[in-house]
């Protein structure tokens, strides 16, 4: 499979074009759904309902875990959605007793809150409800992801009991945040991703589009329609063996002893994904990538996640369709895999920071360092920073990506035999050639007053 999927072209005419209707188009920050309202809409309500009598490997898990005990990292998220499934009150008021003592997770209070409105007490509502309306209030001047996800869910859970915190704390989330911040920065390339992020950003697009009918991925399509297949490419190859079950390890910027909590929240990003829109084709290849029970959690922290949003029922196309190699130009985010097997080979290049996995390790690689290029079948990665020289193997990969050049810099590229053309590195400094053929020597000159800085460095020549 010799397939390459760059984007940066899609971004391009959106950055510049209109924003399509999303966000800034909700004509009313009111909401008017009943109660449960957070994430279980009729349809996933009635299936997590049906799988508490089909003996599903993901009900077994975690009917064991609750009803045997078990101390779970979450409990006012767990409880509360073992009661919605089962009607169990006592799981309620296990439910309900966590969330009322104090300095609670704003997240899970809301949760509770919302699934168990008719198990409330009148005063056991009020107090809540001042808690998650003093939640919902907070301004501060440094805030996550997952702050505002905690916030919007709060706004949510107390609308009808008080209106105006409600849609004060929505507007403060989807306009002064979302539109005003997150996306900005986002599409200038400027956003610190971190992989824990994925989870709440999503839960975010879930409450949104069912209380509100937005889907806040139209504000960026381009960038979001795309996220799941360069999400599967993030992954370092070889599964992570812990005592539950088996994790993907997603790629970090910070690469030392996998961080399973992460890993958890990752896999129950993809959930998310796949339930927010099932019949998108990145959703169903991701679907595929999701239905090995050897990855389903069964933890304390992971398998609650595992429960809520997984549909072992829906179908998914396999995952070997998706390329082996993700470019978005606009961001400057390169992704490569030698294969889909465990012991593949990958490089991947996210925030201006490139990493290599091989042979079991992660390297952190200098991308203005002058070393060996990094040929992996698909693509073949050079560093002409240093050298004039370059030799990048003899496989017959189509497509070569040079690292470590100046920012936003415009060069000629001379292949042999070729016309002469114009190619621009992005803001990380890579810059991508495409349809190279192997063992072809290629010129490679800045062009004159081409770079911010407006100097021309000298020619880099690469074999290829």
């Amino acid at each position: 499979m010799r397939r390459l999927f760059a984007v940066g072209g899609a971004l391009v005419s959106l950055w510049f074009g209109a924003v399509p209707a999303a966000a800034d188009e909700v004509e009313s920050t009111k909401v008017y759904t009943d109660h449960p309202r957070l994430f279980l809409r009729t349809q996933r309500l009635r299936l997590l309902r049906r799988e508490t009598g089909r003996d599903s490997l993901r009900w077994e898990q975690f009917h064991l875990l609750m009803s045997g005990g078990a101390p779970m990292d979450e409990p006012g998220f767990a409880d509360a959605l073992y009661f919605r499934a089962t009607d169990d009150p006592t799981a309620a008021r296990r439910a309900i007793d966590w969330a009322l003592a104090p300095n609670r997770d704003t997240r899970q209070v809301a949760l509770v809150y919302d699934w168990c409105q008719e198990q409330l007490k009148p005063a056991e509502k009020q107090t809540l409800l001042r808690t998650l309306k003093t939640a919902a209030s907070q301004r501060p001047a440094q805030t996550s992801i997952g702050d505002l996800r905690s916030q919007l869910l709060a706004a949510i859970a107390i609308a009808g009991d008080d209106d105006q915190a409600s849609q004060a704390a929505i507007q403060y989330v989807l306009r002064d945040q979302w539109r005003g911040n997150l996306l900005p920065a986002l599409r200038a390339g400027r956003l610190e991703w971190k992989p824990g992020d994925t989870y709440p950003l999503y839960e975010i697009f879930h409450a949104v589009r069912d209380n509100l009918n937005a889907d806040l991925r139209e504000d960026f399509m381009a960038y979001f329609s795309q996220f799941p297949l360069f999400d599967l490419l993030s992954y370092y190859p070889p599964p992570f063996p812990a005592a539950e079950n088996e994790f993907r390890i997603p790629w970090s910027p910070a690469p030392g002893e996998p961080d399973l909590r992460v890993a958890a929240l990752s896999r129950a990003a993809e959930l998310a994904m796949v339930a927010f829109d099932t019949n998108a084709p990145e959703s169903q290849v991701l679907q595929g990538w999701l239905m090995n029970d050897r990855f389903l959690m069964r933890g304390v922290f992971g398998n609650p996640y595992e429960f809520l949003w997984a549909n072992p029922y829906q179908p998914g196309l396999s995952y070997y369709h998706v390329p082996l190699v993700m470019y978005d130009e606009a961001l400057g985010r390169l992704l490569v895999r030698s294969s889909w097997e465990d012991d593949a080979m990958w490089a991947g290049m996210i925030g201006g920071q490139l990493q290599q996995f091989r042979d079991g390790h992660v390297i952190v690689i200098d991308p203005k360092t002058g070393r060996e290029p990094l040929d992996l079948d698909e693509a073949a990665i050079l560093f002409p920073a240093q050298s004039k020289h370059f030799v990048s193997g003899k496989k017959p990969a189509n497509d070569v990506f040079l690292v470590g050049l100046e920012h936003m810099a415009s060069f000629h590229v001379e292949p042999d035999d070729e016309e002469m053309e114009e190619v621009s590195t992005d803001h990380e400094g890579v810059l991508y050639l495409k349809g190279v053929r192997p063992e072809i020597q290629v010129r490679l000159t800045p062009r004159l007053n081409a770079s911010r800085s407006g100097e021309a460095g000298p020619g880099v020549e690469t074999n290829r």
